[in-house]
């Protein structure tokens, strides 16, 4: 006798599975996510039906020598930096972004320069119809005669014609949450739906060797929608950030198992669409004002790339009775806390009765405790209101008893300040006998920090003269 279908309440954000519907999930906490879904009952071939034997895989040792893997070059440089190289062909690449922060742009620019250079790409849109794409094309100033569009959203459909193209190099699917499967019982979109129609894309892409780029959707955290599992399946998981009030896009790289991890690019979105910024420092730091207080340079590491940014702070009176406030744009609000108490346990600066905003200048977000430093100097500088001197530069990750710790990559940063025309560096102090002092560039002056106090004490002793 067949067994009926049956039902189960799934969570669209995390992909939990509950026996029955409430409006909370357990698992990740997200409310009025949990959505029914119907599940085929598979066939069982009955108490008496044999099971299928396996066969032996083939093993193999460790040792051996395997080439690297070929590179498909997308012409647009900041992409291929991430992606580490260029595309790897059958594999699978996986871009999330807000709406509107330039995905389906940035993909159609690489899929119009692969095809310029002879390679087959077929862009399949589920969200804008062919005429849509060709309009923004146009817009764009994009010439790819030999680029071919489609609009569907059936996965079967596109999978018999992707089986009779031949020479296929890219496909892009924009976006995977749009794809729908005839075979499960539920709306585009769901987590059944988006793990069924990823899988099928997916197998055909590395049987059929052409690359795949899938466009997902982001959840109001950042986070991309849909199941865990699909970032799993995929080779490169790409994060498209940036603020729509700036003009700066990063493309981050948040798994690559071909490349680097937390690799960036770097694109300033303009009328002619996303161009390529091959000097970001430069151009974060454009705007830059020396002599102000509240003003530090941070000399980063986003990926292999060093970056320098300008770190604000700014400290007003707390207003009424309430606790002060903590505005933070760009860092991390529990590591500028641990800062701030660091600051009043350590170093004698007492700033709980105000109130403190801090912002990354240019719309980039920092992850690395390296920039204690220089968020501290921004703090001490703004509390003290002596400026920063304008041709110096912070990096170290600052201890809870104050000390200043050592940080990866010092000469990559020093060489990077120093072709930026800067002439100072606070880093930190060499502790172990071990460790190798960084080579500084010609002209460029090194002040080894090996406290929090050591850095507080060049700004009070400056207020101090300053005062006498």
């Amino acid at each position: 006798m067949a067994r009926r279908p049956a039902n189960r309440f799934v969570c669209q954000s995390c992909g939990a599975v509950f026996p029955k519907w409430s409006g909370r999930c357990d698992a990740c906490g997200a409310w009025n996510s949990i959505v029914e879904e119907t599940v085929e009952p598979t066939a069982t071939g009955g108490t008496n039906a044999r099971r299928r034997s396996g066969g032996r895989i083939n093993l193999v040792g460790l040792a051996g020598d395997t080439p690297p893997p070929p590179r498909i070059e997308t012409h647009i440089g900041e992409l291929d930096r991430v992606l580490g190289g260029g595309l790897v062909p059958a594999s699978v690449v996986l871009v999330g972004g807000d709406p509107g922060i330039g995905k389906s742009t940035l993909l159609l620019q690489g899929a119009c320069a692969l095809a310029r250079a002879g390679r087959k790409v077929m862009y399949i849109s589920g969200e804008e119809a062919v005429d849509q794409i060709r309009m923004r094309a146009r817009r764009l100033g994009l010439e790819a005669p030999t680029l071919e569009l489609a609009a569907a959203i059936n996965v079967a459909d596109i999978v018999a014609t992707l089986e009779a193209e031949k020479d296929l190099a890219l496909v892009v699917i924009d976006s995977i949450q749009t794809m729908w499967m005839e075979t499960v019982e539920s709306a585009p979109g769901t987590v059944s739906q988006v793990r069924a129609c990823a899988f099928e894309l997916i197998r055909l892409a590395k049987q059929r060797g052409f690359s795949l780029i899938l466009v997902g959707h982001v959840t109001k955290e950042g986070a991309l929608a849909g199941p865990r599992v699909l970032e799993h399946m995929v080779d490169a998981v790409m994060y498209f950030e940036g603020d729509r009030g700036h003009q700066f896009r990063i493309l981050r790289a948040a798994k690559n198992r071909f490349g680097a991890t937390d690799e960036i690019g770097v694109f300033a979105m303009t009328d002619q669409g996303l161009e390529e910024v091959p000097n970001p420092s430069a151009l974060f730091l454009a705007e830059r004002r020396g002599h102000i207080a509240g003003s530090a340079v941070f000399a980063g590491m986003e990926g292999t790339r060093p970056v320098l940014l300008e770190v604000q702070a700014l400290l007003s009176p707390k207003a009424g009775d309430g606790g002060a406030r903590r505005a933070v744009v760009g860092w991390e609000t529990g590591r500028l806390n641990m800062l701030l108490a660091v600051l009043e346990a350590r170093c004698g600066i007492k700033l709980n009765a105000m109130d403190v905003h801090l912002n990354i200048a240019g719309g980039l977000r920092v992850g690395e405790p390296a920039a204690d430093m220089a968020v501290a100097a921004a703090l001490v500088s703004a509390a003290t209101g002596q400026p920063t001197s304008a041709g110096s530069v912070y990096f170290g990750e600052v201890g809870l008893s104050g000390e200043v710790r050592q940080v990866s990559q010092p000469d990559t940063r020093l060489k990077e300040a120093h072709k930026l025309g800067f002439e100072q560096a606070f880093l930190p102090r060499r502790i172990a006998r071990g460790n190798r002092k960084p080579s500084a560039p010609d002209g460029l002056v090194l002040h080894e920090i090996g406290h929090l106090g050591d850095l507080v004490s060049l700004f009070t002793g400056a207020m101090e003269e300053a005062e006498a």
